[in-house]
């Protein structure tokens, strides 16, 4: 059985451009249930959520770290601190809690 690679990438070049056109030429006016449109609209911060909240949680060597770093987070997000501070914050975190993990086992 042979592999040929070009074949592989012209058949996700094809999909990818698909699933991109199909719904540009397929729905042309303006979408009006509500439903539909509420959920078009928090798509976007679904998929980031989905993307991100594993990657805090398995980025550092221990879980417990990401774990408190997103509390940490959440916490200063809902203080209202700007998105540096919360970077910088949960950067602390994570160095803390990994500097500290070999004198608490």
């Amino acid at each position: 059985m042979t592999h040929n690679i070009y074949l592989y990438i012209l058949v996700a070049a094809a999909v990818s451009f698909l699933i991109r056109v199909l719904p540009l030429t397929l729905i042309r006016r303006k979408i009006k249930n509500p439903f539909i449109r509420s959920f078009l609209y928090y798509v976007p911060y679904v998929t980031l959520s989905v993307m991100t909240f594993p990657a805090i949680i398995t980025a550092p060597k221990l879980p417990l770290a990401g774990i408190l770093a997103l509390t940490a987070g959440v916490a200063a997000a809902w203080k209202g601190l700007n998105m540096m501070g919360i970077a910088a914050l949960c950067c602390v975190v994570v160095f803390v809690c990994e500097m500290a993990a070999p004198y608490l086992m």
